[in-house]
């Protein structure tokens, strides 16, 4: 290997490393939050709050979505959960849109790595796609389908039930409650390390490895300092959930690539088409399908793709009306950000380092580990190309030495 691969390789890892100290604190503080509002508002409150379609369930369904988890898979199971307990379809939906694009983590985790339009952009289009999606499954309503697909999902229901858990208002002064808080939080972070680990590992490569000129040719128009044409947007919008398919990561791993990809010039509306393609990717659809069947995992794939579509095209031209579009010419480049130094981040990050060790502790010894790898084929394929990424980490930080 020539020295200047070996030094792109450093750059890479010092990326990759230094875009998850910017988000550390943010992942630790959003889990928190989260871990909190679960542990004391229960499922099964939900549940009974969510019938048939209509403004007011919609509505509890994308506000239940809100204080809900962030993981794309966490998601998906408890809208099967609500799905089987007699939710409609159009809220049960309501509840999987607002539970992985309005939730509080992800809106902290997208203001440290892309600037506060991205955020607006990002809870504006959320309640957008719920808008969008309930017009278009009113339209396109597959009674029978969706007959057989509760069918299906409450074949898969495991009857997990919490209505017997106490009032919140007990549970926050007692132990127990916190330590369900600790056990919630570490839960979080062993649902999302994988895809947090190959997420940023796979920013760090792309920005040190891949050339401007790449990104040019695959979001036509991009970073050529002058305003995209209609057809050039729109096939930012399409490549956008094209690139989030083959990646693969979930909502949060994608944010700094999602950052590598505007400092590279592609627009707004790529962007935010490509943040809002955490539900149309295959390990998804694979889940879908074992719940409700294919038809039902097509179906409602087509939906999401379509809203995503339409909403990051309204997002783009309503911020350009207002004159708030964000300028990808003004984005500083991801490997020439000054990562580490003594700032808030730096001490946020050892406040939530402390507090992760402590529940880590906590839940270690009143309730243990599970498997580290999941059940899932994709969790076994994702937790072996998290372990490449520690190795090709380690390994592109201890480059130098090597170099001489």
């Amino acid at each position: 290997m020539t020295n200047g691969f070996l030094e792109t390789w450093h750059q890479s890892a010092v990326t990759t490393a230094g875009l998850f100290w910017m988000a550390f604190w943010a992942f630790g503080l959003g889990y928190l939050i989260s871990s909190m509002i679960q542990v004391f508002v229960t499922r099964e409150r939900m549940k009974q709050s969510m019938g048939e379609t209509g403004a007011k369930s919609v509505g509890l369904g994308a506000f239940f979505g809100f204080i809900s988890s962030s993981c794309s898979f966490a998601a998906l199971s408890t809208t099967r959960a609500l799905f089987t307990k007699g939710a409609g379809l159009i809220p049960s939906l309501a509840f999987l849109l607002a539970s992985t694009n309005l939730v509080v983590e992800l809106g902290i985790v997208i203001a440290v790595f892309l600037g506060w339009q991205f955020v607006v952009g990002e809870y504006a289009g959320g309640v957008l796609l719920i808008l969008l999606m309930w017009l278009l499954v009113r339209l396109t309503f597959p009674k029978k389908l969706v007959e057989k697909a509760r069918e299906t999902a409450r074949e898969q229901e495991s009857g997990e039930d919490d209505s017997d858990i106490p009032d919140w208002k007990t549970l926050i002064r007692s132990a127990e409650g916190w330590r369900k808080v600790a056990n919630r939080y570490v839960m979080e972070w062993g649902m999302v390390w994988k895809d947090v680990t190959v997420g940023f590992t796979v920013a760090g490569i792309i920005a040190a490895f891949v050339p401007k000129s790449f990104f040019q040719a695959l979001f036509v128009g991009s970073g050529q300092g002058q305003d995209p044409a209609f057809w050039q947007i729109l096939v930012h919008t399409l490549i956008g959930p094209v690139a989030a398919f083959f990646t693969f990561i979930g909502s949060m791993g994608n944010i700094p690539l999602a950052a590598v990809l505007f400092g590279n010039g592609v627009s707004f509306a790529g962007i935010m088409a490509f943040i809002f393609s955490d539900l149309v990717v295959f390990p998804v659809l694979r889940i879908q399908a074992k719940y409700y069947g294919w038809k039902m995992a097509l179906y409602i794939l087509g939906v999401f793709l379509a809203i995503l579509i339409a909403t990051a095209l309204v997002l783009h031209y309503g911020f350009a009306a207002l004159g708030l579009l964000p300028d990808s010419a003004s984005a500083q480049s991801v490997t020439d950000r000054d990562f580490f130094s003594v700032d808030y981040t730096m001490f946020l990050n050892i406040a939530f380092a402390a507090v992760s060790a402590v529940f880590l502790l906590w839940k270690w010894r009143t309730a243990g580990f599970g498997a580290l790898t999941g059940g899932q084929w994709s969790e076994r394929i994702l937790f072996v190309l998290a372990l490449a990424a520690f190795g090709w980490l380690g390994l592109g930080l201890l480059v130098p030495p090597l170099i001489g």
